[in-house]
């Protein structure tokens, strides 16, 4: 039997990157998904590309209507929901003096407003018993120059992690999170950084990295499987580094 038979999940950001493939691989083991993202090219692609139940919902986390909708369009669809996958982030890298307001806004807006909204208005629909993965990121253990508003909203999802946990326990609803290191992913084009400039961050990042490489989305995504699975269901508060190393030596 596979290993999330009978389930529906609900991830954000699911369009591409880390929340596309674990779309595809919750999919892959059985899973009704539910995949939300800005883009709606994007969205029709990420459909093609899963082989299972998918339905998809044009949306942005910072929207709480579109987080509305989202759930609505689940329990349509589903009933209920069983797993939540809130993934949906953006990063800008500057130096501590050049972070105008708008940017210091639009991060905390999605990383951190958009992420605990993704959880909160996922409860009514969510099943007891359920499980919640946040994606979080090693910055929220390291201080790198020029992440520091980055930083500070990924911490802030570890900490989501751990009070989601005791409130939600009750309930038999285990949170996790996942802290990602530095994966080949959509995300790093979308940094406003010249492309040279952006090899040589990748450069820099490989060169802390014990194993020596970037890391790829399947790697995260088979690690939410296995949080959002029964093989975890003694494990929750927890947070996760997949890192190749880079924050643990």
């Amino acid at each position: 039997m596979k290993k999330l038979e009978g389930k529906v999940a609900v991830i954000t950001g699911g369009n591409s990157g880390i929340g596309l493939a674990t779309a595809q691989a919750f999919s892959a083991q059985g899973a009704k998904v539910v995949i939300m993202g800005r883009d709606k090219a994007t969205l029709e692609d990420a459909q093609k590309s899963i082989n299972g139940e998918c339905h998809t919902v044009q949306g942005d986390v910072q929207n709480l209507d579109d987080l509305d909708r989202l759930y609505r369009e689940t329990k349509d669809a589903y009933g209920s929901v069983d797993l939540v996958v809130a993934n949906a982030g953006v990063a800008t890298f500057q130096p501590l003096a050049d972070v105008t307001p708008e940017t210091f806004g639009t991060m905390n807006d999605i990383n951190v407003r958009g992420l605990f909204f993704t959880v909160q208005k996922a409860l009514p629909i969510l099943n007891d018993g359920g499980s919640v993965v946040l994606i979080s990121s090693i910055v929220n253990e390291k201080g790198f120059p020029g992440t520091s508003v980055y930083s500070a909203t990924k911490g802030a999802v570890r900490s989501f992690a751990r009070t989601m946990t005791s409130e939600l326990a009750p309930r038999n609803i285990r949170v996790n999170s996942i802290s990602p290191g530095p994966i080949e992913t959509p995300i790093y084009g979308r940094l406003g950084v010249p492309e040279d400039q952006l090899e040589g961050m990748k450069e820099g990042f490989v060169s802390m990295v014990p194993l020596a490489r970037m890391g790829r989305p399947e790697e995260i995504a088979s690690t939410a499987l296995f949080l959002a699975s029964d093989d975890a269901s003694y494990i929750t508060g927890i947070d996760i580094a997949v890192d190749g190393g880079l924050a643990q030596v």
